[in-house]
């Protein structure tokens, strides 16, 4: 990461939505668990983040109706942000349309929510910085122009009423502030994401580029009569009064937020064939595909968050944060993307651009954020800590935070790689031949055991998350020579994955002969150790015998069977005794993602020879499908965990089930009701330490896209 001299505050958020879609809420403070867990801010506390965007969100304020309030749950958390020294900034509408008795097209939305304010003020009037409404002009194109999130217009000029509804509201939320709180100050956030396009859509471009100034336009006093804007919306049916009470200027921000995402700069183009269906639309009168310009070659040096807070700061010339940065993808993604925004905040503000402070957004992730919380499907991204653990768990962003808000820089060796966004590999199209070397001095991970199958499928998820890595055989994985290793490779983790086999090759052994060299095991944890680098171990579920009578977890008694489960089990020990801190991943029936050329009859012989069924009782187990297991074990590494975890896909399977299982999945049936003779062993796995893993039937589903994948349209030539 780049140094420099200029310090940044980093501040933090939790991602608050309340955002009603149809006739349902949905909170994420209660889907993330924050709703119960006050100790939540004991732990922001202690990454040494001293402000942090904080929700009394009015739908959860006053529920019912205007003048029925219940404040216990805002008073308690408030009260203790105090203790902690946290600085909250308030936010009073986040995505949302209001309680169930206004919307954002209601004309008395504005009024009320100045009443809430005003009582916040009232009530807090220790706090100074407020956010009355988040994202406005975001909020209204989700739910007045694409139909998203409630009231589901469709139209401009529904989206066109929100805006200035949303901007309405929040001048007179803030008069009604300051009425309690004259040095209160308003925190005005925003996504400003730019769209590009081929010279035929132009003029589309264009429109979407002065559309999305329209709120900070709006707040800043810059919409009067002689505004390109102002004849439309008063065409809408916008009463020339409203535009008259925001352009004296009221509602200027003391400070712009700008949210910056991925996916928030558009590329268009009339080429549909060239991008995936998801993509295709148009805007009534042209058809064209809304593509992420991170994806497109001809964007890739006019996008970024760089561009983009500088634009902002030459609009309106006024202090700058950057109020939410947060990615759901790979820990080293992550890790890149923030030290990124991070630097082009600093770069700015060393040239004298006054950016206060850069926001580590979803401290506690965001669920169904991938679907703008329309799905319903439990999809979770982790933030600075993860919250499928019994205790949110720090992750490697929390070390980051740490250290940004302590020194203003982090380091970490995954960012010796560039992320997604920065690789030939993000364009759309086939998969360009190779992948771009990485640069000299990237550090690697060694992963033992090149020739294993389960070690090529690391290599292989290595190379796509562009973590550097190098691949060992087993024979070169010895003492001296792996230390050697290290040193020469400059290597900052290692992956052993030399002692963990497939099932069949357990059977091929007669009468159940094969065994882990745990020798060799406790030489690898013994070079790792003296080298001073992590270690993530492989392991499996035949440290268990089966008899629980339920699926097994982290701390439960290992009760190997035969003699491969009771040298796995005495390998874990050796590793522990050398290596403290080595991490030992315990997985279920591994199986990966098919070759692109392989036939279904091919992939299904070789899975059921695999599986097979050994002459025993009828036995339960666990799935762990090859590129889960592997992301989420990297992850894990890259967070610094230690100790053993079990990664197995949720849900358990009959061992008889899990060709026919995967037969439906190759051909797109669904999967079999069951049949099979009742289990007598139980080997399957669960964990106390949290379920990181997707369910055995997502598994399943994307193991049978992948093998009825075609290849994709080269839409990297048709953009060029």
């Amino acid at each position: 990461m780049k140094t420099t001299t200029a310090r940044l505050e980093l501040w933090g958020g939790f991602e608050c939505t309340v955002a009603r879609i149809g006739d349902r809420y949905r909170d994420q403070m209660r889907e993330t668990g924050h709703r119960w867990r006050m100790t939540d801010l004991d732990a922001v506390a202690l990454l040494g983040i001293r402000t942090l965007r904080y929700p009394v969100l009015w739908e959860t304020v006053s529920p019912h109706a205007p003048d029925v309030q219940d404040w216990s749950w805002h008073d308690a958390r408030l009260a203790h942000l105090q203790r902690l020294d946290i600085a909250p900034i308030l936010g009073l509408l986040h995505h949302g349309s209001g309680p169930a008795y206004t919307d954002l097209l209601d004309p008395a939305l504005p009024t009320l929510l100045a009443d809430h304010a005003g009582r916040v003020a009232a009530r807090y009037p220790w706090v100074t910085r407020f956010t009355p409404v988040n994202e406005p002009l975001t909020t209204a194109r989700f739910s007045g122009l694409y139909g998203h999130w409630y009231p589901h217009a469709r139209s401009e000029a529904a989206f066109l009423r929100m805006v200035v509804a949303q901007c309405k509201a929040t001048v007179l939320a803030m008069r009604a502030i300051r009425r309690i709180n004259p040095r209160a100050q308003l925190v005005q956030t925003e996504d400003i994401g730019r769209t590009f396009s081929t010279p035929g859509l132009a003029g589309q471009a264009a429109y979407e580029n002065e559309r999305r100034w329209l709120s900070l336009d709006l707040l800043c006093g810059r919409i009067g009569p002689a505004h390109p804007w102002y004849r439309r919306l008063i065409e809408t049916g916008i009463a020339p009064d409203d535009l008259a009470l925001l352009y004296d200027g009221e509602g200027a921000p003391d400070l712009i937020g700008v949210n910056h995402y991925l996916t928030s700069e558009r590329y268009l183009d009339g080429r549909l064939g060239a991008y995936p269906k998801p993509l295709r639309g148009g805007n009534g009168r042209q058809r064209y595909a809304d593509a992420e310009a991170v994806r497109i070659p001809l964007c890739a040096d006019v996008t970024g968050p760089a561009a983009r807070f500088a634009e902002t700061w030459e609009r309106y010339r006024r202090p700058l944060a950057v109020t939410e940065v947060h990615h759901g993808c790979s820990r080293d993604d992550q890790l890149r993307w923030l030290a990124e925004v991070w630097d082009a905040a600093a770069t700015l503000r060393a040239t004298g651009v006054p950016v206060v402070a850069v926001t580590l957004w979803s401290l506690l992730g965001a669920v169904d954020w991938n679907s703008l919380l329309v799905e319903r499907a439990g999809t979770y991204e982790p933030g600075a800590f993860d919250i499928r653990a019994p205790v949110p768990r720090p992750t490697a962003l929390a070390g980051a935070a740490r250290a940004l808000a302590a020194t203003g820089r982090f380091t970490h060796p995954v960012l010796d790689g560039p992320g997604w966004w920065r690789r030939p590999a993000r364009f759309y199209g086939p998969p360009r031949a190779g992948r771009a070397p990485p640069p000299e001095a990237a550090r690697p991970i060694l992963i033992l055991g090149a020739a294993g199958p389960l070690a090529r499928g690391l290599l292989r998820i290595a190379g796509d998350r562009g973590l550097q890595h190098v691949g060992i055989r087993a024979e070169g994985c010895e003492g001296d020579t792996l230390a050697d290793a290290i040193a020469m490779h400059r290597a900052w983790a290692v992956i052993d994955a030399t002692g963990l086999a497939t099932d069949a090759a357990v059977r091929r052994y007669p009468g159940g002969t094969l065994r882990v060299d745990v020798g060799r095991a406790g030489r690898i944890a013994s070079a790792c150790a003296g080298a001073a680098v992590p270690l993530l171990t492989l392991s499996s579920d035949h440290v268990f015998d089966g008899r629980l009578g339920r699926p097994a977890c982290e701390t439960d008694p290992l009760t190997p069977e035969g003699q491969y489960g009771t040298s796995l089990a005495a390998a874990e020990a050796e590793v522990r005794a050398r290596h403290p801190r080595a991490l030992i991943v315990r997985t279920g029936f591994v199986f990966d993602a098919p070759a692109p050329e392989a036939r279904p009859e091919d992939i299904l012989a070789a899975l059921g020879a695999a599986v097979g069924m050994p002459p025993r009782e009828p036995e339960t187990l666990s799935l762990s499908y090859l590129p889960d297991l592997a992301h989420a074990a990297l992850d894990l590494l890259i967070d610094g965990e230690a100790g053993p975890w079990h990664l197995a896909n949720r849900g358990p399977i009959a061992r008889d089930e899990v060709v026919a299982a995967l037969a439906c999945a190759l051909r797109g049936h669904a999967p079999p009701t069951g049949g099979s003779r009742p289990p007598m062993l139980n080997r399957a796995l669960t964990s106390a330490r949290g379920l990181l893993m997707p369910t055995r039937a997502s598994a399943l589903a994307r193991f049978g896209n992948a093998a009825r994948a075609v290849p994709a349209t080269n839409a990297r030539q048709a953009a060029e």
